[in-house]
């Protein structure tokens, strides 16, 4: 018994090991040929079993051939397969009989050509009955499209039931659930098909019909939390429902009402399967995320799916910058995106059209614009308009080819109209990666007014911060009404260092060319500066003077030759400068601290002749100027802040013909602190070698220039050792003054010199702000000897010791006007003197000669020349309306004695005077009249009293 029990148990423990490793060891190659014939049969397509064949029976009975291919048959359907499995059912394979109830293939390849000739997976084959496969780890190739990691199950219980499939496989990186129900076709041939796709958190459901011919009909349901999962298109939440159709070589969902992001949205999607891949999108919106869509088109490329996009938006943005009527169509095949029919409208309402295509890793666009508000579109693009005139910037048009890289965006053939201008030309901009910021720019222009167009200057650090390279060419140049031709510059700006390569215009007849260098940054450096100007007739320049040198503008007229350079810091800037206005002579050199606001320097100016300088200036040549040269030398120095703008003199050496003098003068034209109403202020002293002033000025009818006296202060002392009036032969020595003006009245103050040994003392006011202007003056003599003729009059003190005093008031716009307004009082006394013009002595020897004849013809002669020597000379007289006349005049002397009165009408130049003499103290007196013009009167001598006196004697 008990050996029958270990019989049993090891019979037991023998035939499951038996069952499991049996199999193993037994050759079931001759169940090749049935194997094939059932597999055959079970799928309706030639199988062939190319491996060995194995057969396990624990835990199930299963056969396993392995390189198994399947097809391909006339649809063009072929498979490849790691190995078959049939799961077989026990009891029949005891039997002796095959029945398989499941077939499994593990691992391989499904290809599917497209188009295919018909379509098999859509309608189960009348074969089929009774069917459950699964496929593991397979790869659908359908043409070119690839779907990898296929695990699917087929079903069906029975000629009446659907056929259902369901699985997942990995599509773009990204693994889809699917799930479909094929249902039996009716009497018509139309079998109804449903199809789920889960994608993460998305779905897709299409249920419609399959034809008989092929092909599918029906509608689309699609929704999820982010459509670039299915699409080349942005990240967003999206809902569509619309029409599917599906044939051999295309899958079209069409109609399709959208909402992607909240915004509802119209559109179309197709999948081309012949006669290659290729996806194409339509979608049209009222609003579009256009950014989110570019990065999803970039993310798109490399695919090896050819992707064309339509776009359609009434209002986006794309960097910020608001867009309207959004048009355009991109395909993208492989790394290549194609642009065409783009069209958007900017703000501004500037329309622009482009098309183009990536070349490599660039994007080349032909653009094509039209701003009517250029102004505003140029603004919302994020462009500096601070400081340009509204009026500028308003309209263009044009086109231009632009190229984009990953650091690189350049513009080609630009042309284009700007407010009326024709631009042409070429830039680049390019942004390495962690490096500066480079922008190339080359433009031609037929005329550029620059009037309203310059920006506000950047500061200099921002300069520093990008390069530039920079040529602008130009056939007119407008700036503040100078018209300049063939204008070009060269510039670039690299490293913080800018650089005028060279600058070059043609104003009027004169070249101007300029260069130079400055080192941007913390510490700014001018390694090189130049400019130079040369030409025929520099008249056109005369805009460019400062207002201060606007006398200067006159000497412009004539040839010119310019050279400025320089170099430095802001702290040390050195500046020379030397060239010819003219015969003028220029040389003048400086160093400038400009953090400072101030500089010192030397100027040079010489002219061969300074009475034609002053005639070339048009300030008109004074008789008393005499011949000779023109030279000043100065050493200058100045500042200009918030405190204080000043500019000092400390050495100034003047010749200018007869005149010679030295100065030590400080301009202070003010600051900020000072306030904008401070005038300009000139203080210092001005000594004279000679001065020389003129006399037949005071008949002048030009009105005085007294603006400038308004808009002064000053305060001078003044030094002349040697000052000549014209037609005097009495200069006034060791003169001195102080001059002060304030308030538009000008004062000379403490006047005081030598004059003929005595001393000459006064004063004198100007008031250029009253209406008409009023001139006071005042002058006291004291001992003043006279060596010779005081003024060459035909009736003249020409010797004698003097003393008087001479007050007078007068009002008016010119030299004319005021010598007629003048009144005052004059007041004269001398000793010791003579009076030229007639004799006292000689009428006194006339009178007393016994014949009336020679008496007569004595008296004559004496009243027409000779001297008269005097003790004593008392002169006073009024002075009205420019008239003197003369309330007391007595001479008294060896020869006698004498009275004069009469007027001397000074604004005409005539007098009207009557002298009187007793040569004889009991007879008539003699007189002379003296009628007419001052330098030239009539002498008529009055004679008849006393000639009958004598008559009667």
């Amino acid at each position: 018994m008990r050996k029958l029990g270990l019989a049993l148990l090891a019979l037991l423990v023998l035939l499951p090991a038996a069952a499991w490793f049996g199999p193993r060891f037994l050759d079931w190659d001759a169940w090749r040929g049935p194997l094939t014939e059932i597999a055959s049969a079970r799928l309706g397509r030639h199988v062939a079993v190319g491996g060995r064949v194995t057969l396990s029976l624990l835990p199930q009975p299963i056969l396993e051939a392995a390189e198994v291919e399947i097809g391909p048959d006339a649809d063009g359907l072929s498979l490849r397969a790691r190995a078959m499995r049939l799961r077989l059912d026990l009891p029949a394979l005891l039997a002796g009989r095959l029945e398989p109830r499941e077939i499994a293939l593990l691992g391989g390849d499904i290809a599917l050509p497209w188009p295919p000739t018909q379509l098999p997976s859509f309608r189960p084959p009348p074969w089929l009955t009774t069917l459950d496969a699964r496929l593991e780890d397979f790869r659908l190739l359908l043409g070119t499209l690839q779907l990898e990691g296929l695990q699917a199950r087929l079903t069906t219980g029975g000629i009446a039931e659907a056929l259902t499939a369901e699985g997942r496989f990995t599509f773009r990186g990204a693994q889809l659930r699917f799930n479909a129900s094929l249902g039996r076709a009716g009497y018509d041939g139309i079998a109804p098909l449903d199809l789920s796709v889960a994608l993460g958190q998305g779905a897709l459901a299409a249920r419609g019909v399959l034809a008989p011919g092929g092909g599918f009909e029906g509608r689309l349901e699609a929704s999820g939390p982010d459509l670039s999962a299915l699409l080349p298109a942005p990240a967003q939440a999206f809902r569509a429902t619309g029409r599917l159709t599906a044939s051999a070589d295309l899958l079209a969902a069409d109609d399709l009402t959208l909402e992607l992001g909240g915004q509802p949205a119209r559109g179309a999607v197709t999948l081309r399967l012949a006669p290659a891949p290729r996806l194409d999108l339509s979608l049209a919106a009222g609003r579009l995320d256009l950014d989110a869509w570019v990065l999803a088109l970039r993310a798109a490329r490399g695919g090896t799916l050819p992707v064309s996009v339509d776009l359609s938006a009434e209002a986006t943005a794309l960097a910020g910058v608001p867009l309207r009527r959004l048009r355009g169509a991109a395909f993208l095949e492989g790394d290549r995106v194609t642009l065409s029919d783009v069209s958007v409208l900017l703000p501004g309402e500037t329309a622009l059209e482009l098309a183009g295509a990536t070349a490599g890793p660039r994007l080349e666009l032909a653009l094509r614009f039209a701003a009517p508000n250029l102004r505003e579109t140029l603004g919302a693009l994020g462009l500096p308009l601070a400081g340009i005139d509204p009026s500028r910037l308003r309209e263009a048009e044009g086109r231009f080819r632009l190229a984009l890289s990953e650091t690189e965006a350049s513009i080609a053939d630009l042309a284009a109209t700007v407010d009326g201008t024709q631009v042409s030309g070429a830039g680049v901009l390019r942004q390495p990666a962690g490096g500066r910021p480079a922008i190339g720019l080359g433009l031609t222009l037929d005329r550029l007014e620059l009037d309203g167009l310059l920006p506000v200057w950047p500061e200099t650090a921002k300069l520093a911060g990008f390069d530039v390279n920079l040529r602008l060419a130009a056939e007119t140049l407008r700036w503040r009404g100078l018209v300049a031709e063939r204008a070009a510059v060269d510039a670039t700006l690299e490293g913080g260092r800018a650089t005028l390569r060279r600058l070059a215009l043609r104003l009027g007849e004169v070249d101007i060319t300029a260069s130079g260098a400055a080192q941007l940054g913390p510490a700014l450096r001018f390694p090189d500066l130049m400019l130079e100007l040369s030409g025929g007739n520099g008249a056109a320049l005369a805009p460019l003077l400062p207002g201060a040198w606007a006398p200067l503008a006159p000497l412009l007229a004539e040839q010119v030759a310019l050279r400025l350079a320089g170099s430095g810091t802001p702290e040390a800037l050195a500046l020379k400068a030397e060239g010819d206005l003219g015969e003028l002579r220029v040389e003048a050199n400086a160093t400038l601290d400009t953090q400072a606001g101030r500089g010192s320097g030397a100027l040079t100016l010489r002219h061969p002749g300074a009475p034609r300088l002053l005639a070339e200036l048009g300030l008109g040549v004074p008789d008393w100027l005499g011949e000779g040269s023109f030279a000043l030398v100065a050493s200058l120095s100045g500042q200009s802040n918030a405190q204080a703008n000043s500019l000092t003199a400390e050495h100034l050496d003047l010749v200018a013909g007869a005149l010679r003098g030295r100065a030590q003068v400080t301009l202070a034209l003010g600051g900020a602190a000072a306030g904008g109403g401070a005038r300009p202020r000139l203080t210092g002293r001005i000594g004279l070698e000679t001065l020389p002033l003129p006399w037949h000025g005071l008949w002048a009818r030009e009105p005085l220039r007294l603006e400038p006296l308004q808009a002064l202060e000053a305060e001078l002392a003044l030094e002349a050792a040697r000052v000549t009036l014209a037609g005097t032969a009495l200069p006034l020595e060791g003169a001195s003054a102080t001059l002060r003006l304030s308030g538009g009245v000008l004062k000379l103050e403490g006047v005081q010199g030598r004059l003929g040994g005595g001393t000459l003392r006064g004063g004198a006011a100007l008031e250029a702000g009253a209406a008409p202007p009023r001139l006071a003056l005042t002058a006291t003599l004291a001992d003043v000897a006279l060596g010779g003729p005081l003024f060459g009059l035909p009736l003249d003190l020409s010797a004698g010791l003097y003393s008087g005093e001479l007050r007078l008031n007068a009002a008016g716009h010119s030299p004319a006007a005021l010598t007629a307004t003048a009144a005052g009082r004059l007041e004269l006394a001398g000793r010791d003197g003579v009076l030229a013009g007639l004799s006292l002595g000689a009428l006194q020897q006339a009178a007393e000669l016994p014949e009336l004849g020679p008496a007569e013809a004595g008296l004559r002669q004496a009243l027409q020349g000779g001297a008269s020597a005097f003790d004593r000379l008392e002169l006073a007289g009024s002075l009205a309306e420019g008239r003197l006349k003369l309330e007391r005049a007595e001479l008294a002397g060896e020869g006698g004695a004498a009275t004069a009165g009469g007027e001397i009408d000074i604004p005409r130049g005539r007098l009207d005077l009557r002298l009187e003499a007793r040569p004889v103290a009991e007879a008539p007196p003699v007189a002379l009249r003296l009628v007419g013009p001052v330098g030239t009167p009539r002498r008529l001598a009055e004679l008849a009293p006393f000639l009958r006196w004598k008559a009667e004697r």
